[in-house]
């Protein structure tokens, strides 16, 4: 048929074509928005590359119904991709065009790469919400993608019969690009996947991407949490091994499976607060690991018996009772310290500060600073 119209052309490519594609679900809604558009009804080949460039002009000047906003060029960016294999495959193999009309058409400036990262009360926040889920799922596949930086999909697709929990590997077998990879499990990231109760095959999670995406959406509704997509949790996981301080590039790029190094480059600046710490040498190597662990921690101020309690809420047993806020504040400093100082000399891992998940009202939380006292 060499009069076909890009709707009947884009239905036959998507049946023979895109179906085989990984990205299948993404690729079938770009292509109803095209066929929806003044493209549709045209002829394959008489679409001209005037045609494309009011196409992506028009999808330049939409708003995205969901976030209210324009519509983002990354987008519109993978439709011209689209469109330009469809001109291609209807050239080279359909002949049913004599030429590609994408192929000299600007696409939109490439956007910067989002940099999210989670605020430390916003990771506690979500964490405590997915422990207390209906669905005890929830709360280990996102300790997994903050531990592992896998992707949404990966973690949806573990297998039981491919976790060596034992030397925590997780083997990937099919990835978004193509390749197997092995990634390394962290003690957290082995509790969350034990917790679900280990199983000797079959699949991990029985979330769908689609209920994974409306559980995600409601939950940041609740907690009243902005601007965050699951995916920036595999940012915020690259940016936790860079910062590790004991990884290099090639091998954050093992575990996350990157294939050009050029897609990490955004995080060259946490590499270089590493080297900052390195050129002050060694003379004051040993102060500096001290000083780095007597941070502020969360804790919670409670009336106890007409005495006052303020209670560290990372570590257990540590607290301080006082006849008022302030003298309560100044034992809890003291044990704070302490503890800390014990754990460092037994070499014992020290918590970082917002790890817990006890519901707390945040009226009732104040930060110790183990040399200063009380902060906010």
């Amino acid at each position: 048929m060499p009069d076909q119209t890009v709707r009947e052309a884009l239905e036959n490519y998507r049946s023979r074509i895109s179906i085989l594609k990984k990205g299948y679900a993404q690729e079938k809604y770009r292509i109803e928005q095209i066929s929806r558009s003044f493209l549709g009804a045209k002829i394959v080949r008489e679409v001209t590359s005037v045609d494309i460039a009011t196409y992506r002009d028009n999808r330049l000047q939409e708003i995205n119904s969901k976030t209210g906003k324009p519509l983002s060029s990354s987008t519109v960016r993978l439709e011209m991709s689209l469109l330009s294999n469809f001109f291609d495959i209807s050239r080279i193999e359909w002949g049913i065009c004599d030429s590609n009309p994408v192929a000299n058409v600007r696409k939109p400036k490439i956007p910067p790469g989002r940099d999210r990262r989670l605020t430390p009360r916003e990771d506690r926040l979500i964490l405590r919400y997915c422990h207390n889920h209906v669905n005890p799922e929830l709360y280990s596949i996102v300790v997994l993608a903050l531990e592992t930086a896998m992707r949404q999909g990966e973690i949806l697709r573990l297998q039981w019969e491919h976790l060596n929990l034992k030397s925590r590997v997780a083997h990937l077998p099919e990835t978004k690009n193509g390749t197997k990879r092995d990634v390394p499990l962290s003690i957290k990231a082995q509790a969350a996947l034990i917790r679900l109760g280990v199983k000797p095959s079959g699949r991990v999670f029985s979330y769908t991407p689609e209920g994974l995406k409306s559980t995600w959406r409601f939950m940041l509704v609740k907690l009243g949490i902005e601007d965050l997509h699951f995916h920036d949790l595999r940012h915020e996981a690259i940016s936790r091994l860079f910062e590790l301080g004991s990884l290099d590039m090639m091998e954050v790029a093992a575990i996350s499976g990157h294939k050009s190094l050029s897609m990490l480059k955004r995080y060259t600046h946490l590499k270089a607060q590493r080297l900052v710490r390195k050129l002050e040498g060694n003379k004051s190597k040993g102060r500096q690991v001290v000083i780095d662990h007597l941070i502020p921690y969360p804790a919670a101020v409670e009336n106890d018996a007409g005495a006052v309690r303020v209670r560290l809420l990372d570590f257990e047993d540590v607290a301080g009772t006082g006849a008022c806020r302030m003298s309560a504040i100044r034992v809890a400093q003291d044990a704070l310290l302490r503890r800390i100082l014990g754990m460092m000399r037994e070499s014992q891992p020290i918590p970082s500060p917002d790890q817990y998940l006890e519901p707390i009202n945040e009226e009732r939380l104040v930060m110790i600073d183990p040399l200063g006292g009380e902060l906010a």
